[in-house]
């Protein structure tokens, strides 16, 4: 299970350090593709295969459908982490989630995610705002 925030730089190779207690929850490779909100999901390989089942049993005579599992797999790429602990993140990804220097890891239970450190303060100011109102809601749910 992946938990917690860590902050981490990036190196100019596109390197970045995995936190240790998230490395030890990683499979030998794992998948790194496009999330939402302009962050990356990083999925060990026993969760990706359970994603993937999902998402190639919907309809693809849906738009929606058809659309969102381009956008996952496309962005998709197996990789594995170096001696040091550290995952190299392809250019197309870094671009997308604009990660540059100071990235934010967050561990979201079966996930990894990767966010910029300006979008991740971004989104939290925002969260903020309604959290009391989402928890509410989630309470109503019976979560």
């Amino acid at each position: 299970m992946f938990m917690g925030e860590y902050t981490h730089n990036m190196d100019s190779k596109g390197r970045l350090i995995i936190p240790s207690k998230f490395r030890e929850h990683l499979s030998e490779e794992f998948v790194i593709t496009r999330g939402l909100d302009n962050c990356l999901f990083v999925y060990p390989m026993h969760e990706w295969s359970v994603l993937e089942e999902k998402l190639t049993s919907l309809p693809m005579t849906s738009s929606n459908a058809r659309t969102f599992v381009r956008f996952f797999f496309s962005g998709a790429t197996e990789t594995d982490l170096d001696k040091q602990g550290r995952v190299s993140l392809p250019v197309n990804l870094r671009e997308y989630a604009k990660l540059e220097k100071e990235v934010v890891v967050i561990g979201l239970a079966n996930r990894i995610e990767l966010w910029s450190k300006e979008k991740w303060d971004s989104y939290l100011l925002d969260a903020e705002d309604s959290y009391e109102e989402i928890a509410s809601a989630m309470e109503e749910l019976g979560i």
